[in-house]
């Protein structure tokens, strides 16, 4: 049993999207689409015409359910919501112009869950580089969804077993993070974070470790300042509130056993600082969660892998375990 199924039987419906339609994302759904439990209802906003052809391809008999009609699920077919593609698609072959279905999937998807329809968001890997050369500026999901949603701050943590890391900043290049973490942004991550650790993952007085920006978290100001201006200053005036935090520590040394055996989760400063840690721990069975959202949202730790796509040697794991999550989420918030 996975360590994220649901424990009760109350029905779940979520919104699936696969993503770079050139990618594995399709196969991922098609591969995966009998593996959950009954109360699991996952529909997957997709054009029927890639999912029958990707299915044609892996060897796997499909049937299609357009749940868009009279939003009824069937549990022995594959529940879709029709989104057109706007170009061919071959497996393993990006095309700009199907950048807009892939943002569109994920509009109609957000949609569905915004207006009740649907519980949680599930998502697939996109091709950001592909979607930014068709005209469409796209940093990423977790940006995305914070836009189109009206949330002024979101948090990307991933979480593998008993690890999570959540990030003070998303998908930027490095030279722009250190102007990136100011005592405000870093200030609301925190409380976003220690909140979500407590209402999403039922965590009683959450316990945060937060590295530094700096080698040896700035050595005092000899490697940088930006531990005592800026990192230092918020960790204080939150742990007077009552935060449990700890840190700045150094990243080289935050993701020791015995760190982590004292913390429910670590605040890595960039992209980058954390998510290697964790990727190498779980990768193919990590998720990633958006927190901050008015929404639920999951998705998978890995990108779209287009030597893989059509071949049938995807790895579903990580679109299992999204699902289940993201059900067990649903299933905690309904409780």
């Amino acid at each position: 049993m996975s360590r994220y199924e649901a424990k009760g039987p109350a029905l779940v419906k979520l919104a699936v999207t696969p993503g770079e339609p050139a990618g594995i994302g399709p196969d991922l759904c098609v591969q995966s689409y009998t593996n959950f439990a009954d109360h699991i209802q996952p529909v997957y906003f997709a054009d029927p015409g890639l999912l029958s052809e990707r299915a044609k391809l892996l060897g796997i008999s499909v049937t299609l359910n357009d749940w868009s009609v009279a939003k009824e699920f069937v549990a022995s077919e594959l529940n879709i919501f029709p989104i057109s593609l706007r170009a061919p698609c071959a497996a393993g072959k990006l095309d700009t112009a199907n950048a807009p279905y892939v943002l569109e999937s994920l509009k109609s998807a957000l949609d569905s869950c915004q207006d009740g329809s649907l519980q949680a968001l599930v998502t697939g890997p996109v091709n950001k580089a592909v979607i930014n050369d068709a005209g469409l500026p796209f940093r990423g999901h977790t940006e995305w969804l914070g836009q189109h949603t009206g949330t002024s701050k979101v948090v990307m943590m991933l979480v593998s077993g008993s690890l999570r890391v959540a990030l003070a900043t998303t998908h930027l290049p490095l030279r722009e993070v250190p102007d990136a973490i100011n005592r405000q942004s870093l200030k609301r991550v925190i409380q976003i974070t220690m909140a979500e650790l407590e209402s999403k993952f039922g965590i009683d007085h959450p316990r945060l470790l937060v590295c530094g920006l700096n080698p040896h978290a700035g050595e005092s100001g000899h490697i940088g300042t930006e531990e005592i201006d800026v990192i230092i200053p918020v960790l204080k005036e939150l742990s007077e509130t009552g935060l449990d935090i700890e840190g700045p520590v150094p990243a080289d040394t935050a993701f020791t056993p015995q760190k982590l055996s004292q913390v429910d989760a670590v605040l890595a400063m960039y992209h980058d600082q954390g998510l290697p840690v964790l990727k190498h721990q779980g990768f193919g069975e990590a998720i990633n969660i958006t927190l901050g959202l008015p929404i639920i949202r999951t998705s998978v730790d890995h990108g779209t892998a287009l030597d893989l796509a059509g071949s049938g040697k995807a790895d579903s794991g990580s679109l299992v375990c999204a699902i289940q999550c993201a059900t067990e989420l649903v299933t905690k918030q309904t409780r």
